[in-house]
């Protein structure tokens, strides 16, 4: 079992950064891809990026690709999301998630086990 905790959220202006965090507990994912997805009040949850096992494969959703940058750290058993240039449609609550799969950048929410409670990040303007 993989416990999940994001943090590094909050309130930010528009055009600033924040970085989000995913730490595990329970057992490491150091051999498992990984992912963020975002949901928005009123919104379905929707992929933001994933990041296979080894960080050499990463994949972006087309209205984050340039401005978010997905990492991981396998010794510190850590996913970070690194968001630069926000904008106000990035208001949403950030979930970290956890494959069985080593490999996947899937989009699909139902490809990814452990999920976090989620971060709330807010873009003021």
């Amino acid at each position: 079992q993989v416990q999940l905790v994001e943090s590094g959220g909050g309130l930010v202006q528009v055009g600033g950064s924040m970085r989000l965090s995913c730490a595990a507990s329970g057992r490491t994912f150091s051999s498992n891809a990984a992912a963020w997805f975002r949901q928005a009040p009123g919104k379905e949850r929707e992929f933001v990026a994933a990041i296979n096992w080894s960080g050499g494969s990463t994949e972006y959703t087309d209205s984050v690709e340039g401005r978010f940058t997905l990492s991981r750290d396998n010794f510190k058993n850590t996913v970070d999301l690194q968001m630069n240039s926000l904008k106000p449609e990035d208001t949403a609550v950030y979930f970290c998630a956890v494959s069985l799969s080593r490999y996947t950048t899937s989009d699909r929410p139902s490809e990814y086990k452990y999920w976090g409670q989620g971060t709330q990040v807010t873009v003021s303007s």
